[in-house]
C-alpha cells in the first residue's frame, strides 16, 4: 500500500536527505520535489507535484553551470563554453546525475508509472533532479546547490570535452543550429572537378539564409564535413587548430 508520505517501493525524503548528507529540515519541500503528477493524481492529500520546482531547478542549473564553467575553464572561448554547458544540462546528462545519487528509488510515482519502469525513465529522472535542485535552492540558496552539484560537474565536464573533440562537425553544427532555433542546414554541391577517379567536390552549407561555410573533398560527404567545420570556425564554436 502507498501513502502520501512515500512508497513502500521507494525511499523517504528524510532518508534521501540523510543519505546525501544535506542539512535540510524542510522535508515537505523535498517531498514535493520528488512527487510526480501521477502520484499526486492518486492521492487527494497531495496538493502539488514537482513541475514548478522542475522549472525553477532548470533555471538555477543553467546559471550555476554557466558560472562554474566560466570560473573553471578560463582558457575556453564563448563557443566552447556554450557547447560544454549544453552537454552538462541536457536531459540525458541530468538523468545520469540522478542515477549517480540513486534518485530513482526516492521518486514518488503513481502505481502505473512505477509499474511501467518510471524510476529508470530518462525524462522522469531528469525532471526530478531539476526539481530537487529547485528545492535545494529554495531551502538554502545557491551555496547549497553548489555544494551538491559541483562535485558531479568535474568528471562529467571532462568526459564531454573529450566527446566534443571527437564529434563529427556536421553533427556538432546541427546541434548548434537546433539550439539557436534555426531551420535545418542545407548542403549544396557547387562544383565537381577532375577525372572520375580523382574528383574534387566543393560543397557549401547554408542556414539562416546565408552561406556559412565552404569545403573541398574527394567525396560529397568529405566536402560537406569540411564545409561544416568552416562554418563552426566562422561562428567561433571551434578554433582553427581543432
Amino acid at each position: 500500500m502507498e501513502t502520501a508520505q512515500g512508497s513502500l517501493r521507494g525511499e523517504s525524503p528524510q532518508d534521501l536527505i540523510q543519505r546525501l548528507g544535506l542539512s535540510i529540515t524542510d522535508f515537505g519541500l523535498i517531498a514535493r520535489a520528488l512527487t510526480h503528477r501521477s502520484f499526486a493524481n492518486e492521492h487527494n492529500d497531495v496538493l502539488e507535484d514537482n513541475e514548478r520546482l522542475e522549472f525553477l531547478g532548470d533555471a538555477v542549473l543553467d546559471f550555476l553551470v554557466g558560472a562554474w564553467l566560466y570560473d573553471h575553464y578560463p582558457e575556453l572561448k564563448e563557443g566552447d563554453l556554450t557547447r560544454l554547458r549544453s552537454g552538462l544540462v541536457r536531459t540525458e546528462q541530468l538523468a545520469e546525475f540522478a542515477r549517480e545519487i540513486n534518485l530513482g528509488r526516492a521518486m514518488r510515482l503513481g502505481r502505473g508509472e512505477d509499474d511501467g519502469g518510471g524510476r529508470e525513465r530518462i525524462a522522469l529522472l531528469c525532471g526530478t533532479f531539476e526539481a530537487l535542485i529547485g528545492a535545494l535552492y529554495l531551502s538554502d540558496g545557491l551555496p547549497l546547490v553548489q555544494q551538491f552539484v559541483e562535485p558531479m560537474l568535474i568528471p562529467a565536464a571532462e568526459r564531454i570535452l573529450v566527446s566534443l573533440e571527437e564529434q563529427d562537425p556536421k553533427s556538432l553544427l546541427q546541434e548548434w543550429i537546433q539550439a539557436q532555433g534555426y531551420d535545418h542546414p542545407t548542403y549544396r554541391t557547387v562544383t565537381a572537378n577532375g577525372p572520375d577517379h580523382a574528383k574534387i567536390f566543393e560543397v557549401e552549407v547554408i542556414f539562416n539564409g546565408e552561406i556559412q561555410g565552404r569545403g573541398l573533398g574527394h567525396s560529397k560527404q568529405a566536402a560537406a564535413k569540411s564545409a561544416a567545420r568552416e562554418a563552426l570556425t566562422n561562428l567561433g564554436i571551434i578554433r582553427n587548430d581543432d
